[in-house]
């Protein structure tokens, strides 16, 4: 037989070889009783791989719930493929492995199942010693600073702010109520009066009963008298009493308070000179009051 036919033979015989014994899928577990925690190896090997795909679950996905993944790795070659997992299960009792899933170049194939027990090495009444004893550290000032301080500055911040809001509206409310703001306010009122032209018209009546609320309405703002709920006369008693305005101030009052009375009652009948007289007063009026009660808040202060 010569060399040439030998060497084919050879060949033919290599290719039915692997013909006949395809890749071979197997599977080892290092223990099958492990304590708790205990680090537990479970190997998949793959031979005369032929360059085919393998496809399987993924990275630390490959075991079962209670079984902890701490590595799993992966070596693929042309011609083998292994896979090392190392786990650890923190339950005790007997927890099972599966027939796991591999697909080899589209075909699927699967390794065979195993259990594994866990147990408790630890016995009851077992004295536990510590590796060293626990060391004592004094703690100074800076210490506790270090430890507390991003607290400390964020409640000096809270506060902070607090106080802040709080001024603001403080501030806000004290501006709000400042004589030269009611002053102010009162003056757009009187003014709104006159633009509705009751002295022109001759409306008396509209004219002083208009006028008396905002006067009324003025003095329980500005001088913290219920004007607006007390009579006229008990009005002018509380005027008298408290010396919340000048004489002059409170002479002006009662003389168109009580002029107010009369018209509304139809008692009598006022002229166009007397309306305007009387707006007039009340406005200059309206526009002293804040320089008497500013002056008379200085006073006080000092």
């Amino acid at each position: 037989m010569s060399l040439v036919l030998k060497k084919i033979l050879l060949l033919v015989f290599i290719l039915s070889c692997s013909a006949a014994f395809p890749q071979v899928l197997g599977s080892r577990l290092d223990k099958e009783t492990l304590a708790l925690g205990e680090v537990g190896t479970f190997r998949i090997s793959i031979s005369d791989l032929q360059g085919k795909d393998v496809v399987s679950a993924p990275k630390n996905e490959l075991l079962p719930f209670h079984f902890e993944e701490i590595k799993d790795s992966i070596d693929k070659q042309a011609d083998s493929y292994t896979r090392i997992i190392e786990f650890a299960v923190f339950e005790e009792g007997k927890f099972t492995i599966p027939a796991l899933d591999f697909r080899i170049g589209g075909k699927l194939y699967h390794t065979i199942p195993y259990e594994v027990e866990v147990v408790n090495t630890a016995q009851k009444g077992d004295q536990i010693n510590d590796i060293m004893k626990n060391k004592e550290v004094k703690l100074v000032l800076q210490d506790y600073w270090q430890l507390y301080k991003w607290y400390i500055l964020g409640a000096l911040i809270v506060l902070a702010l607090i106080f802040i809001i709080y001024q603001l509206i403080k501030y806000g409310k004290r501006r709000k109520s400042s004589p030269v703001v009611m002053t102010n306010q009162t003056l757009k009122d009187l003014e709104n009066l006159k633009k509705k032209k009751f002295i022109e018209t001759g409306n008396y009546r509209a004219f002083y009963v208009e006028l008396l609320d905002i006067s009324r309405n003025f003095l329980t703002k500005q001088y913290r008298i219920p004007a607006d709920v007390l009579l006229t006369d008990d009005l002018i008693g509380v005027l008298k009493e408290t010396n919340s305005v000048s004489p002059e101030n409170e002479q002006l009052l009662s003389d168109i308070f009580l002029r107010g009375d009369l018209v509304k009652f139809a008692k009598t009948f006022p002229g166009e000179a007397d309306m305007q007289n009387d707006f007039n007063g009340i406005k200059n009026f309206v526009k002293r009051s804040a320089k008497d009660l500013e002056a008379e808040t200085l006073r006080s202060g000092v």
